[in-house]
């Protein structure tokens, strides 16, 4: 079943989907046991010209006995695990639906393609085991089963003899997927309009997939999907890889065709959201026996030189949004650092098993931005963190695009074979000396770097410790090694004065180069306790 956070994020999408209409699939029309001819190629044509055709809603039309579930009532259905797709055919995959209602009113068709043919799967009432027996009973009584929600695929991705899931498909163009041994945590989206700007967001929606139907074991699964919404069409080919014996990671391998009926006033490609509520930097406010909450909690970027940033995530009292410009980057991605129990003590959530996402754009994708959206949150269960590529090209009515890129879904551990450095705790605190009268506006910021070259080095090796501070004033610096555990500690001491907000930026430098990841933190006004 979703989770709780699936369920908040999909009251945003639904409660925003009113300001978007999908146009109705032209390949669903067909007869349900009729066969057609699909490629990629033909799909995106047909996109292509829904693209430039007048906008349709789709039908929300729900019997009565769908209609009017509740939280508790659409939470109790789960899909039949007997009634799973391909549960017999020994390719290495199945597939299981979700059930329309509740937040989830407008059907999604799902096809199956075998040797280049597709047809449309069917399912019933009798998929699904309803817990409930005024609304099994209900649902009994429904002549035509108005279709499903979403899917998910599972996979032997930790036992060979166990199906677990892999990736799942639910709500506008939410998608999620595990590495192995991982916990749901962040999220991804097809693709994302106009988001904390002026002006409503657009949230594009999955209407149609077509999952080309495996082989053998062993093999990747392809899975294709028709995206729209007020402003554009668009083909999707997700090319799925699961996590096994021989890779931990889950790699989704994405390329978007994207043709525009109408100018777009920010795009944003490959968009990740994830939950960030506290940790050492920013407890202020937050009385939890739990050390850390948080799904991700930090913004890797690798750039075209191959330079690693990492930028710790915040959940302050105020909006952060940050820009990022890059040309061709290698990678972008949410990131879980933090492998232990004893980091988060929370033996229900496992936040230490949450998946870390990373972009890896196929191609050059040119000069744009990538930006972060922080918002404030006082709930773990809201997902307040956002980031994205946003191209410097703007998308403009009746203008087309494709782009490429691999998602590798997983735990991602530092590298413990790179000579540099990673940034392994960000801490922050009351600034000056302890034991003494704290000072107004003055803050102390920790970093701990771990691993690479910089772990063998003793104290009295010559380093350099850069760091910047924009809108505030580092008055003390001060790089340490730390015999406990290894770490290399800087810690800055930062005069914020009256400002709002504070950019800090922070790396090591020795034997002639840069030893550490670029360690940046926007400093804004923490929650009131």
């Amino acid at each position: 079943m979703p989770t709780r956070r699936r369920f908040l994020q999909g009251i945003v999408a639904i409660s925003l989907l009113s300001t978007t209409a999908l146009t109705a699939p032209a390949f669903a029309q067909v007869a349900p046991d009729a066969e057609f001819a699909f490629d990629f190629d033909s799909f995106s044509a047909r996109m292509q010209e829904i693209a430039a055709a007048e906008f349709v809603p789709p039908s929300r039309d729900l019997p009565e006995a769908f209609a009017n579930l509740d939280y508790d009532a659409y939470r109790r259905i789960q899909y039949r695990t007997d009634a799973s797709k391909w549960v017999d055919d020994g390719i290495g995959y199945r597939m299981q639906a979700f059930h329309m209602g509740w937040l989830f009113p407008e059907p999604v068709q799902v096809f199956e393609i075998v040797g280049g043919k597709a047809r449309s799967i069917g399912f019933s009432a009798a998929d699904f085991d309803y817990h409930d027996d005024a609304v099994a009973n209900a649902a009994a009584g429904v002549e035509t089963f108005p279709g499903v929600a979403g899917f998910r695929i599972n996979a032997a991705m930790n036992s060979p003899d166990r199906f677990d899931e892999v990736v799942s498909f639910l709500g506008a163009s939410y998608f999620r997927a595990l590495g192995r041994n991982n916990n749901y945590g962040l999220s991804a989206r097809g693709l994302l309009m106009n988001t904390w700007i002026e002006g409503p967001e657009e949230f594009p929606r999955f209407s149609e997939f077509y999952v080309e139907k495996p082989t053998s074991v062993g093999t990747s699964m392809t899975i294709y999907a028709a995206l729209e919404s007020q402003s554009v069409a668009g083909a999707y080919r997700f090319v799925l890889t699961p996590a096994g014996e021989a890779h931990q990671e889950t790699t989704l391998e994405v390329t978007a065709r994207l043709y525009f009926r109408g100018d777009v006033k920010e795009l944003g490609i490959a968009p990740l959201t994830s939950m960030y509520l506290f940790a050492e930097a920013n407890r202020t406010g937050f009385n939890d026996y739990r050390p850390q909450v948080h799904d991700s909690n930090g913004l890797l970027i690798q750039n075209e030189a191959g330079e690693v940033t990492w930028r710790a995530l915040n959940n302050a009292a105020t909006l952060g949004t940050a820009y990022f410009w890059e040309n061709n980057p290698r990678a972008f991605g949410l990131y879980q650092r933090g492998r232990d129990f004893e980091s988060y003590q929370d033996a229900g959530a496992h936040y230490e098993r949450r998946p870390s996402l990373r972009i890896e754009p196929i191609g050059n994708w040119g000069q744009g931005h990538i930006r972060l959206v922080e918002i404030p949150s006082r709930l773990e269960g809201d997902d307040n963190i956002a980031a994205f590529w946003i191209p410097e090209e703007k998308a403009t009515a009746g203008s087309s695009r494709e782009l490429s890129y691999r998602m590798v879904w997983g735990d991602l551990n530092p590298d413990s074979a790179s000579p540099i450095a990673h940034v392994k705790e960000t801490r922050s605190g009351i600034g000056g000396v302890s034991g003494v009268e704290a000072v107004e506006n003055f803050k102390k910021f920790v970093v701990d770097f771990a691993g690479g070259e910089l772990a063998g080095m003793m104290d009295e090796t010559q380093l350099e410790a850069v760091a910047e501070a924009t809108g505030g004033t580092i008055t003390s610096s001060v790089l340490s090694r730390v015999d406990a555990n290894g770490v290399w500690r800087l810690v800055l001491d930062v005069e914020t004065g009256d400002s709002t907000s504070v950019e800090l930026k922070a790396y090591v430098m020795g034997l002639g180069r840069k030893l550490t990841e670029t360690w940046l933190y926007q400093w804004r006004p923490s929650h009131e306790a």
